[in-house]
């Protein structure tokens, strides 16, 4: 354990699983508390419990980041739990509309739109509007995606829109805010030890085998490699890193 987030609040959307438990998990075991927030109160409170077996600190808040009050709330509740919001990770997202454009159902396209990129946008203006009046001020890290910004895929343009919106998005807001003291990144990850980065039907054998040839570092990434470039944006190694879109994708997008 180290010391980098001790006193330091963090959120972290969509934390109930994959890599916003692995970063939930992370940040805890630096030294934060942390808040872990989602749709489904009981994966988040999985989340807090394995924080708190390792010592850590912890709670779970539902939210729905489509809403705005919700995200306001959030963001409210968090600073009320713990006096203040340090750092905040909008990882919250969603797979939807593996279609060609031709054929995309219209509530696929409008699901992640409004949890991919409307979703960030309310992230980013609470979290701002309350870091923005602490005298640290406070960092920001948005998770999108190598495919969006770095590389496309056939038949993935939805997601693909949603997740190159929100590296747009990062890097515009990081120029609006520094002045403000508010530090904003992205990690983009690429197919990582999640549920999300297999194909219907698929085993983690099978998509073992996948990679082996398809990437070129011959692996996914794991969750705690994707969450350690999130506590690095996070950290104040980073102080001078802003409007950074850092990718981690085992060299796909090279």
């Amino acid at each position: 354990m180290t010391a980098r987030f001790t006193g330091r609040t963090v959120l972290v959307t969509g934390a109930g699983s994959g890599i916003g438990r692995e970063t939930a998990l992370a940040f805890a075991a630096e030294g934060a508390s942390v808040v872990a927030a989602g749709r489904s109160l009981a994966p988040l409170e999985e989340t807090v419990a394995l924080i708190g077996a390792k010592g850590g600190t912890a709670a779970a808040i539902t939210a729905d980041v489509s809403r705005s009050e919700d995200v306001r709330n959030l963001v409210r509740r968090t600073v009320d739990r713990f006096g203040g919001l340090d750092v905040a990770v909008n990882n919250a997202g969603v797979f939807r509309g593996g279609a060609p454009v031709a054929d995309l159902p219209e509530e696929d396209w409008r699901a992640l739109l409004d949890i991919n990129v409307t979703g960030v946008l309310f992230g980013l203006q609470a979290e701002i509007a309350r870091m923005r009046t602490q005298p640290g001020g406070g960092a920001i890290v948005n998770i999108a995606s190598n495919l969006g910004a770095h590389r496309r895929a056939k038949g993935m343009a939805a997601y693909i829109a949603s997740k190159a919106a929100v590296s747009a998005l990062t890097r515009a807001a990081a120029l609006d805010h520094i002045a403000d003291g508010v530090r904003i990144n992205a990690v983009s990850p690429g197919p990582s030890d999640t549920s999300m980065s297999l194909r219907p039907g698929e085993t983690d054998a099978g998509r073992a085998a996948r990679m082996r040839d398809a990437a070129p570092l011959g692996r996914v990434s794991s969750t705690a490699e994707i969450a350690a470039a999130v506590l690095y944006l996070a950290s104040p190694e980073a102080a001078s890193v802003v409007g950074a879109d850092l990718v981690v994708d085992g060299g796909a997008a090279a």
